[in-house]
């Protein structure tokens, strides 16, 4: 399921509030919802910066770009309406036009308007162009303009390629129009490349590489180590994209997509042993669709963890990666385990399940990369991009701190394991960001 971001070029008119509630009417073609905040240069465009005193064509620049005025000026009479000192004018068939686009699209525009002084009422309308005005195509419906009070109309426009606008008198008297507001388009959450960050392990899918095989799904990619009986590292990208209503499955089945000739895990090999069938990417990663869903319980996405550090510890730093999330950020996300021996509820060391077939790591790591939702990532990744890297005891007393205190860098993970993290990101970058212990929340 695809959660939108818009960005909202914001506007501060001085009108009481009962004002607002009176003026703003809309003009929709559709519903949509806007959820964050993007200050466009120079708009609202308020006519203030520019002067024109008369109504013949010409151009005139003003603080959001060139426009053309035909039929229009920039009038500052006691018979303006306007917010400030000038609002444009425009009369006969007169036309505001834009000679500049705006580059990420948009998603709606607010026009306030208003009769200029005793004038009859006029009939307007809004007109766009994405191919730098060389086709105009009708926004909306015809707006009839009759109060002597600026009012606002909002035009939805959801238009995500360059565009930019005309406002076209048709009939009546003189018309005043000021304000005129662009919320534009933002970027969009999305499905992406789970290994966009790197192979850390230099993993390939060839049988003859049991220890390091990779395997690719549309929902995450793993290396597999047919020697230990799971995987050496799990990685996945984490957006709102990836999110919907599936339900959890609780379908642990064999992963068959492994060759023939490798072990594979059932649910079975865990039964009884005092470890919980650890998830490395989690369910309420990919519940977007019930097949998402039930990827992740495929036994090669699994490792024997202590029940407290899954349900738990684990578990809260999963958690937390969902609210970064809902924070609008996307994350990029490795885990896995290494060493040999954990404590799950049966107490004790256990070093492996199922008669040696499944190793019990001794610990678990995560590395989460956090970036802002936008696109080409990799190249958006700098010295001040949070990098969050973990290292936690496969334990049942993990739980005696909480998962922040367990932040180490990923320098040291990278020394422990023999990964090389995050190798598609450029070296220098890469010497930065991996040699310091996130300070970030934890909560």
């Amino acid at each position: 399921m695809f959660r939108k971001l818009f960005w909202v070029v914001t506007i501060t008119v001085f009108i009481s509030a009962c004002q607002k509630d009176e003026m703003l009417k809309r003009n929709f073609q559709s519903p949509i919802e806007n959820s964050g905040l993007r200050i466009s240069t120079g708009f609202p465009e308020t006519f203030e910066s520019g002067t024109k005193t008369s109504y013949s064509n010409g151009t005139v620049t003003l603080s959001t770009g060139a426009w053309y005025f035909e039929n229009a000026l920039i009038g500052n009479s006691s018979y303006d309406r306007k917010n400030g000192a000038k609002s444009a004018r425009i009369q006969s068939t007169g036309k505001l036009t834009m000679n500049f686009d705006m580059p990420n699209g948009v998603t709606q525009v607010t026009v306030y308007h208003a009769k200029y002084g005793s004038e009859s009422n006029s009939n307007w309308e809004l007109w766009q162009s994405v191919n730098a005005g060389s086709i105009w195509t009708k926004v909306g419906t015809t707006v009839t303009t009759s109060s002597t009070s600026l009012s606002a109309t909002i035009f939805q426009v959801n238009v995500l390629s360059t565009i930019r606008f005309r406002i076209k008198k048709l009939t009546g008297g003189k018309l005043n129009i000021d304000d005129f507001t662009i919320e534009e388009a933002g970027e969009v959450a999305t499905r992406d490349d789970n290994l966009a960050m790197g192979n850390p392990s230099g993993a390939v899918t060839d049988v003859n590489v049991p220890n390091n095989y990779l395997l690719v799904k549309p929902q995450y990619v793993l290396s597999y180590n047919n020697s230990i009986g799971e995987a050496n590292w799990v990685c996945w990208h984490l957006s709102s994209a990836w999110k919907g209503a599936a339900p959890r499955c609780d379908c642990f089945s064999p992963d068959n997509q492994l060759p023939s000739s490798f072990f594979k895990a059932v649910t079975s090999n865990y039964t009884n042993s005092g470890f919980d069938r650890g998830h490395m990417c989690p369910s309420d990663d990919r519940d977007g669709s019930s097949t998402d869903n039930a990827a992740t319980f495929l036994m090669s996405n699994i490792v024997p963890q202590a029940p407290i550090n899954n349900q738990q510890t684990w578990k809260s730093l999963e958690d937390y990666c969902r609210t970064l999330m809902d924070q609008g950020n996307e994350l990029y996300i490795i885990s896995g385990g290494y060493g040999s021996g954990g404590t799950g509820s049966l107490g004790g060391i256990t070093y492996t399940i199922d008669n040696g077939l499944i190793n019990v790591p001794a610990h678990v790591w995560k590395v989460v990369l956090v970036l802002p939702i936008g696109s080409n990532d990799i190249t958006r990744v700098t010295n001040a991009t949070r990098v969050i890297s973990v290292d936690m005891p496969n334990a049942q007393t993990v739980n005696s701190q909480p998962w922040g205190n367990y932040r180490v860098t990923v320098d040291q993970l990278e020394a422990i394991t023999g990964f090389d993290f995050l190798n598609n990101v450029s070296s220098t970058v890469q010497s930065v960001i991996e040699s310091v212990v996130d300070g970030g929340p934890a909560l």
